[in-house]
């Protein structure tokens, strides 16, 4: 299974499950099923609870939003993370401030899905990670998955168990990979801590202690296990890996014990370098271990992705920047 079919599988038992569950977007009516075709089948199993919207992100929102208030469980869907700015007002000033502001008399159980990340070639309005935007809201969690686990269990989790509104990221990349079994793998020793929104620790299986502490999520989680398994055989060089469900409110008990061991942290993301999600990590690491940790951070470029591939390549980080910051960091 791969992760598409893990999300979309994960849609559909939710649909099955309870009846409160509605599904909203635009584009998502069969045979089209979504842009990236997460929502294939749900329209022609769940006619009543599938509703195609017009193009307007505020207006879907702000539409998932009401029907939240009113008891139902509304997962949107935004076709391109890049629209998501369109909708900010309704998540920030909306979703994410009406429980606290109506003193707790309502929540608001909303799934907005949305893909992000480049390496398709989309261009610069296609293919950026806007995650980071929403990262530090008062009362939004902010999710990510990856291809490790139970992705689609990280969603049924969030429409089915969250009674307050979730952003929740996937990479594009990462719809056509296998889904990464914690049992399977004879090369890594991969652990869960976590329930809902787990965190992953993976290492290489039977390696020396850690040298190295690595942070990352999505796609760039991904990219972040192949570099841990050529630092390990080509460099030896032995990395923990620490990927995170959960983004926002942050959760970082596992990475500060990572990096009592290790007094390296490098952190890698998609999203452009400047004020990002790295940033915040190193700096709550800087909080609990002081100036002695060394620490680094890999980004995107702070510019727009360019459509042309070669270029884009140049802007968002890939296996050899992690290789050789990681190598940088050891000397």
């Amino acid at each position: 299974m791969n992760v598409l079919q893990a999300l979309n599988g994960s849609l559909h038992a939710c649909m099955a499950e309870s009846e409160q569950v509605y599904f909203l977007g635009e584009d998502i009516l069969e045979p089209y099923g979504g842009a990236f075709k997460v929502a294939q089948g749900l329209s022609t199993t769940y006619p009543g609870r599938v509703i195609t919207t017009p193009v307007s992100e505020a207006g879907i929102v702000g539409l998932g939003v009401g029907m939240a208030l009113r008891g139902l469980k509304a997962v949107v869907e935004i076709m391109f993370g890049d629209f998501i700015a369109l909708a900010a007002d309704q998540i920030i000033n909306h979703a994410a401030k009406l429980r606290w502001v109506s003193g707790e008399k309502v929540r608001v159980p909303l799934v907005i899905r949305t893909p992000m990340g480049g390496g398709r070639g989309y261009g610069p309005t296609h293919s950026q990670t806007l995650e980071k935007h929403f990262l530090g809201v008062p009362g939004l969690r902010v999710l990510a998955v990856t291809a490790l686990d139970d992705p689609g269990g990280v969603l049924k989790s969030a429409i089915l168990e969250d009674d307050d509104p979730v952003l929740f990221i996937e990479h594009k990349l990462l719809y056509a990979k296998p889904v990464i079994s914690l049992v399977e793998s004879s090369e890594f020793s991969l652990q869960r801590s976590g329930e809902r929104y787990p965190v992953y620790h993976l290492t290489i299986a039977g390696s020396p202690p850690p040298m190295l502490t690595i942070t990352a999520y999505g796609y760039m989680a991904e990219l972040a296990r192949q570099a841990v398994q050529r630092l390990a055989f080509e460099h030896e060089i032995f990395a923990d890996l620490v990927i995170p469900t959960q983004l926002s409110p942050f959760s970082l008990d596992p990475l500060l014990e990572s990096l009592a061991k290790t007094g390296r942290l490098l952190t890698l993301e998609e999203g452009s370098h400047t004020h990002g999600w790295g940033a915040e990590v190193l700096a709550h690491a800087v909080e609990t271990h002081g100036p002695r940790l060394q620490a680094k951070r890999l980004a995107a470029r702070d510019m727009p992705i360019p459509a042309s591939g070669p270029l884009e390549k140049s802007v968002i980080p890939d296996v050899e920047g992690v290789i050789r910051a990681a190598r940088e960091m050891i000397s």
